[in-house]
């Protein structure tokens, strides 16, 4: 059946009403939430059996992803919630929420995909199948009036009324942080999204010429406070900034993480001393920074990092490898994780170095005498280009002791994951949703057999598919900032923004390519440059692994 003989249809969740549409998804989520404290009873009577949390590795990483599900409901329900008390709870929003619902409603008790190989059942967390059936009766009809083919069709229907509209759907942020989105998408049209594929294609530097122009916007400065030079702005702009400039192009949305990264090292950890001469620089756009923390056998395993910095007098010197390091020729400050103490193992014996580096170019990349690097070549995520980088006695003066203490370089970098992980599920919305951009402009003028692509339903419902999920990362990632500035502890609700943001980025970008069909695999259609992009985001601030490991601990900590 085409959309279009299903588009003068009402919807059964339309003809009840927002308020009665409301009233039976939280009454949804009160049940998928039931499954999920029965998933942490049955993962952890599971680790107490195995006596290793390794050796149910799957068990728990599936509990990761269902209390993900879940927060991805919860955040929908209060979407909808506030919307509805500012009586902008229209159409289309009320569509998004039913079809959110019927969708990982249904995956709760089908099967929840971790990867595209990877699925996670009820049964591996230890849920009974009574439990499950009883779930599913109490949740069937929301599920299958929210994935009705109905509810897809409408939604189709209003996406293509308005194909170059910022987003689909009210996002519900304030008016401000609307404005403000709508400032860095007419920048990113303007002036990235012309340039992008050249300049992924070449392998080129994102221009120097744009980054200033990033500066003047205030990019690299949104979150140090004001008397330091920046904006002191919250996280939640931070989100809505990543997301535009990254819906441009990865890189250049990612030109900010580093200056967020160093940004928050400094502020927290910094003397006062470091923090009035590098915050204001960092803030401005004068100082551009690298995060300088992977090495070439430790990825994730920081405790066995082993870049050695031995102080001599008023001088480190600093020994070792380094690898996936982002943006280094260009930047001038490098936040450096190294080894002080060679007898405190694991995560006691490291501490963080601010090092100032001059800037290089393609000919002479790193003029520091006792470093040198070279380029790895990579699929996707180009503009700043990745290098390893050796030390081979390279002199760094005392003074460049982050906080001036030994020993506290592990503690300083976790209190940045949670802000650098809110800004990469930024970065993956923002590719998401270009991904949604470039497949639905591709469908609407691509005829086949007499029409457009998208009046084929098994088109058209790709692009919904993304619409919604788009929304559930929003809501997660803009709910994960909000505690970010209120000061509460908000790493579990970060991880999960970044792991589900991850999901659904690289989904819609191989659904969009999709939807090319031999013309997306053509180096010369931008959704392949989107597809390469969007694969690293499972991978750096976080492998989709690790992520879920972190979330699982952290959900078995409470007892409850």
């Amino acid at each position: 059946m085409s959309t279009e003989n299903q588009s003068t249809q009402n919807p059964v969740v339309l003809e009840q009403g927002p308020q009665k549409l409301i009233e039976r998804t939280a009454f949804a989520l009160k049940e998928a939430e039931k499954i999920l404290e029965l998933g942490k009873a049955g993962v952890r009577e599971k680790v107490a059996e195995a006596s290793s949390f390794d050796a149910v590795q799957h068990s728990a990483h599936g509990l990761a992803w269902l209390a993900t599900t879940v927060e991805g409901l919860r955040q929908m329900q209060t979407w909808a919630n506030r919307l509805s008390e500012e009586d902008i709870f229209g159409t289309f929003e009320q569509l998004l929420l039913a079809a959110a619902f019927g969708e990982y409603l249904a995956q709760i008790s089908g099967g929840i995909p971790m990867t595209q190989c990877e699925i996670i059942r009820p049964s591996a967390l230890g849920i009974k199948t009574r439990d499950i059936r009883a779930y599913e009766d109490a949740v069937a009809d929301l599920i299958a009036d929210g994935s009705h083919d109905l509810v897809k069709a409408r939604i189709a229907d209003l996406i293509a009324e308005q194909p170059n509209v910022t987003t689909f759907g009210n996002t519900g942020l304030d008016e401000m942080l609307t404005e403000m989105r709508e400032q860095m998408f007419r920048f990113s049209e303007a002036e990235v999204v012309p340039h992008a594929h050249e300049w992924h294609l070449k392998n080129e530097y994102i221009p120097l010429e744009l980054v200033n122009k990033i500066a003047e916007l205030g990019v690299f400065g949104l979150t140090i406070p004001e008397e330091l030079g920046g904006l002191g702005l919250g996280k939640d702009t931070m989100c809505v900034v990543s997301e535009e400039l990254s819906r441009g192009y990865i890189g250049v949305g990612s030109l900010g993480t580093r200056s967020e990264i160093a940004g928050e090292l400094i502020l927290h950890n910094g003397t006062d001393e470091q923090k009035e001469k590098y915050l204001p620089k960092i803030a401005s756009g004068e100082i551009l920074p690298t995060a300088v923390f992977t090495e070439p056998n430790t990825g994730s395993d920081l405790a066995s990092l082993s870049t050695r910095a031995v102080k001599d007098g008023d001088t480190y010197t600093v020994t070792g490898q380094k690898t996936w390091i982002t943006h280094p020729v260009r930047a001038d400050l490098m936040t450096l994780l190294v080894r002080t103490n060679p007898d405190e193992k694991g995560y006691r014996g490291l501490s963080m170095l601010l090092v100032e580096k001059p800037r290089g170019t393609d000919e002479d990349p790193f003029p520091a005498e006792g470093m040198s690097g070279s380029e790895i070549e990579v699929l996707g995520y180009r503009g700043m280009k990745e290098f390893e980088i050796s030390f081979d006695g390279f002199k760094v003066p005392e003074g460049q002791l982050l906080g001036g203490v030994e020993g506290q370089g592990f503690k300083q970098l976790m209190n940045t994951f949670e802000g650098a992980r809110i800004q990469t599920a930024a970065r993956a919305i923002g590719v998401a949703q270009c991904a949604m951009d470039i497949g639905l402009k591709y469908a609407l003028e691509r005829i086949q057999f007499g029409k457009p692509i998208y009046k084929f339903p098994r088109v058209a419902n790709k692009i919904v598919s993304m619409a919604v999920e788009i929304m559930i990362c929003r809501q997660l990632a803009y709910f994960s900032a909000r505690q970010k500035d209120e000061g509460k502890r908000c790493d579990l609700e970060a991880g999960m923004a970044k792991l589900l943001g991850a999901r659904v980025a690289w989904a819609a970008a191989d659904n969009a390519l999709q939807i090319h069909g031999g013309n997306g695999f053509a180096l010369e259609y931008p959704i392949s440059r989107v597809l390469q992009d969007a694969r690293i985001l499972n991978i750096f601030e976080g492998a989709g692994e690790i992520q879920a490991h972190v979330i699982a601990r952290r959900l078995l900590e409470d007892k409850g």
